[in-house]
């Protein structure tokens, strides 16, 4: 009875503790993409190579391209994400891979013009020896506003 008792108990330990990382897992994916945003509004371009996989690809309404084109466009200031209000956001995790749906409103400035849209932002990290990289992130405009 007391072995029973004690892998029950065991069962339990683990299932917690599997449950507390995954939700660890999820808040660091939803901490890093806070992070990403700000350094994206502040132009940080150095911390943003660290995280952008050199493959990673970048979806907007104005066409696709990848990681040295999306560094160029936001130190140049081509586009500014000057600030994104974060509506909604949920992770879903596939073995090292993390995808992240955010509904946001993002205050940008492309072209030297202001601009407020509703999106759905889709965000895709990968980790790489023990570190995420964003490997993906790509803009859905939402219609009918927010």
């Amino acid at each position: 009875m007391k072995s029973i008792l004690n892998g029950l108990l065991l069962i339990f330990l683990s299932a917690h503790s599997s449950s507390a990382q995954a939700v660890d897992k999820e808040q660091e994916i939803f901490d890093l993409s806070k992070t990403k945003w700000e350094w994206m509004a502040n132009k940080e371009v150095d911390q943003l190579t660290d995280l952008f996989h050199e493959k990673a690809v970048f979806v907007h309404m104005g066409g696709s391209w990848g990681t040295e084109q999306e560094l160029n466009i936001i130190k140049s200031g081509g586009i500014w994400y000057k600030k994104a209000d974060i509506h909604e956001a949920s992770v879903n995790f596939i073995g090292n891979t993390a995808i992240l749906l955010n509904r946001i409103t993002l205050i940008a400035e492309v072209g030297g013009r202001e601009v407020t849209n509703p999106f759905m932002v889709t965000e895709v990290y990968v980790e790489v020896d023990r570190a995420w990289k964003l490997g993906s992130l790509s803009f859905t405009k939402l219609l009918g506003g927010e």
